[in-house]
C-alpha cells in the first residue's frame, strides 16, 4: 500500500506577477479556503506560546458552522507551550503531518509524528514542545465537551493512522474507506475527526444532506466537490468548511488517492430554544 502523504502550507508570499485568480470562496452555505490563501500575512499568534504561528481556518460564527474551530500549526524547534489551553470546557484533537512534537498528557509523555492522532478530553493537564531539530506542523480541532445524562468524558487517545485499519464503506467495492479513531459507538464522544480515503474514481454518489457541521483539509490527491449547487475542484492543502444541512458529493480525480482529514460533530440532542 502506497505510503500516506500529509500536506503541510509553509506560508511564504506571492510574488507581484501573480494574478489574483484563485478559488477561494464563501458561500451561506460553505467556505472553500485554498492552499494558496495560506500566506504569512494570514498567520495567528497565540499568547503564551514560543516559536509558533497558525492559520486560522475555522471558527464558530453565528448562521454558519457554530460548533468548533480548526488551526494549522506551525511549530519551530525549541517551540512550545506549557500551557496550550485556557477553556477547561474545550476538548481538543491534534493531528501531525510533519515533523515532530512532544505532547505530555496529565503527566504521560508521548512523541507525535506524521499521522499522529492525539485526542485530548476538556479539562486534562497538558503541554505541548518541539524537541526536534526541524519544524513540526499539526491541525488543532477544539470544540466544547458537551455533557449528557449517565456519560462521562472520554478517556485521552494516542495512536496512529497508519496503526488502524480503514473502514470501507458498503458497496463501494473498497474505492471509499473511513479511518475511525474512535468507535461511532462511544456516546462519551460529541465530535469525530476521521480521515476519508477514496482511490481514484471513487465516489459518494448521492448529495449528503444532513446536520452535521463539517471541516475538510485534503492531505493528498485532488477531487471535484458537489458543494450545495457547485462543482467545485479541490486539491492537497485546501480547507472546505460547511454548515449543517449543506449538500455535498464529489468523485475522486486520480491520479493518485484523494484523502481528507473531516470534522463533524455527533451524539447529541439538537438544542432547542428557549420557550417564549
Amino acid at each position: 500500500m502506497t505510503a500516506p502523504r500529509y500536506y503541510t502550507p509553509q506560508g511564504g508570499h506571492p510574488g507581484q506577477e501573480q494574478l489574483l485568480t484563485d478559488r477561494a470562496m464563501f458561500t451561506d452555505a460553505y467556505a472553500v479556503i485554498p492552499k494558496g490563501t495560506m500566506r504569512d500575512i494570514t498567520t495567528s499568534y497565540l499568547p503564551g506560546w514560543q516559536g509558533m504561528r497558525m492559520w486560522v481556518i475555522a471558527r464558530p460564527l453565528s448562521g454558519f458552522a457554530e460548533t468548533f474551530s480548526q488551526y494549522i500549526v506551525e511549530l519551530q524547534p525549541g517551540g512550545g507551550s506549557d500551557a496550550p489551553e485556557h477553556d477547561i470546557a474545550a476538548q481538543s484533537v491534534l493531528f501531525v503531518t510533519e515533523g515532530e512534537i512532544s505532547l505530555t498528557l496529565d503527566g504521560a509523555q508521548h512523541t507525535l509524528t506524521p499521522g499522529g492522532y492525539a485526542y485530548i478530553p476538556a479539562g486534562a493537564g497538558w503541554t505541548l514542545h518541539n524537541s526536534s531539530g526541524s519544524a513540526a506542523g499539526f491541525h488543532w480541532i477544539r470544540k466544547r465537551w458537551e455533557a449528557a445524562p449517565g456519560v462521562e468524558r472520554p478517556a485521552p487517545l494516542i495512536t496512529n493512522e497508519r496503526d488502524i485499519a480503514p473502514t470501507v464503506m458498503p458497496d463501494t467495492e473498497g474505492r471509499w474507506a473511513t479511518t475511525r479513531f474512535v468507535d461511532p459507538a462511544d456516546m462519551s464522544h460529541d465530535m469525530h475527526v476521521t480521515i476519508v480515503t477514496f482511490e481514484p474514481g471513487g465516489v459518494i454518489p448521492f448529495p449528503e444532506t444532513h446536520v452535521m457541521e463539517h471541516g475538510l483539509f485534503v492531505l493528498e490527491g485532488k477531487a471535484v466537490y458537489r458543494l450545495n449547487q457547485d462543482w467545485v475542484e479541490v486539491e492537497a492543502g485546501d480547507f472546505m468548511w460547511l454548515r449543517a444541512f449543506c449538500p455535498q458529493a464529489c468523485y475522486a480525480g486520480g491520479p493518485g488517492r484523494f484523502r481528507y482529514l473531516l470534522y463533524k460533530d455527533v451524539n447529541r440532542h439538537m438544542p432547542l430554544s428557549p420557550p417564549r
